[in-house]
């Protein structure tokens, strides 16, 4: 089993310090009000890490979705047409779209792009959020739903038509006259009770936060546990940032950099916000903290600094270029098969990670042999 590296394109907004799109719009009619120092996600910004991303030797980037970044199907079709090879992990919450429709769309990319789409379900942790865009279910409900959502796109994908009698969903001779080939892989996460069947029933890869890796070992042990009920196999990953450098005490100084413009007041501002959250993932990460600046090393080389102010993945590697593999190479022999990360900026992290990391975990046998910086990587199919 070896590793598949992916990256990330910040839709949301990029720079060098800890941001969303909250950091550059305002709730006025001026939505695209610049601030300094921080990257808006035009297309031309995106084509830029999209490129380097194919070329460093990752085999494909997650595209968020919600509010406060740009359509991740729209951003990620347009950016095939600037990559060749590039496979895009394309986020987007069920729900919010007929099953059917969501099948045709996912065929569509696939014969637009020849192949490059996998899928990351997002479920939607944020009930504000959610009824920005027509969801009123609390969370429970949220995945049953999906649980019909992903039944109805596989069965819609048989190229037979599909009729389906739900709770949620009524389906009658649903077809998508021309299948996907291949069909996209589907990446979901999800720590909650309610997660987990439908993780094993439907999910291809699960996909967990950078957590402390016996943290990691148990939920793939529980997936694995609750695939195998269901007589499937699931693949594993995390979603994680990194910050790799020549040397060890360089990466820390960065680390460190990145909060030294947070005051007392926004770090509490944002863990208010983000403990409002209904995700069980979110409450995990906030637990790695606490909210406190004191102790953000929670394991060597995973710092917790960034989910002081982000929601969502709040973890990174720190360290050294071989300090960082290290740590891939601990939770790869837990089982976990693709990387899925990010640094600030995520255009010049890109390159910190692909040319002193990516070398590393050849080295050591964990990449295929044509996965290095400005090869050809191997591509195989597999949120924020």
């Amino acid at each position: 089993m070896t590793v598949h590296l992916h990256w990330f394109l910040p839709t949301g907004g990029d720079g060098r310090t800890l941001v969303d799109r909250h950091a550059y719009t305002s709730h006025s009619a001026d939505l695209a009000r610049p601030v300094k120092g921080v990257r808006p996600p035009d297309i031309e910004y995106l084509a830029q890490i999209a490129k380097a991303a194919e070329q460093l030797g990752f085999e494909a980037v997650l595209t968020p979705t919600g509010t406060w970044c740009e359509d991740a199907w729209l951003t990620t079709v347009a950016l095939a047409q600037h990559t060749e090879r590039l496979r895009f992990l394309v986020a987007f919450r069920p729900g919010v779209i007929s099953p059917t429709l969501a099948a045709q769309m996912a065929a569509t990319y696939q014969r637009i792009t020849r192949g490059r789409l996998l899928l990351n379900v997002v479920i939607g942790g944020d009930s504000t959020e959610q009824r920005r865009f027509g969801d009123h279910l609390d969370h429970d409900r949220r995945y049953a739903r999906t649980d019909e959502f992903l039944s109805v796109v596989r069965g819609v994908w048989s190229g037979r038509p599909y009729d389906f009698d739900g709770a949620h969903y009524q389906v009658e001779g649903g077809l998508t006259a021309v299948p996907p080939d291949p069909l996209p892989e589907i990446f979901f996460g999800g720590s909650s009770a309610a997660a987990g069947p439908v993780a094993a029933r439907h999910a291809d890869v699960y996909l967990t936060w950078g957590e402390p890796p016996e943290q990691v070992k148990e939920k793939v042990d529980r997936i694995r546990a609750l695939a195998e009920r269901e007589g499937r196999t699931v693949r594993f990953g995390i979603r994680l940032h990194t910050i790799s450098r020549d040397a060890s005490a360089e990466a820390w100084s960065t680390a460190h950099r990145l909060l030294d413009d947070l005051d007392t007041d926004t770090i509490a501002a944002a863990q208010t916000a983000l403990g409002r959250s209904e995700s069980v993932g979110q409450q995990r990460m906030l637990a790695l903290h606490g909210g406190s600046r004191d102790r953000l090393e929670i394991s060597p080389n995973l710092w917790a600094g960034v989910g002081l102010v982000r929601g969502g993945a709040g973890t990174a590697l720190v360290g050294s270029h071989a300090e960082v593999a290290d740590r891939i190479e601990e939770y790869h022999a837990l089982g976990i098969e693709h990387f899925v990360l990010s640094g600030y900026p995520h255009l010049e992290e890109a390159y910190w990670f692909g040319e002193g990391v990516i070398p590393d975990l050849a080295a050591r046998g964990l990449l295929p042999p044509t996965t290095a910086t400005g090869g050809s990587p191997l591509l195989v199919a597999g949120g924020r």
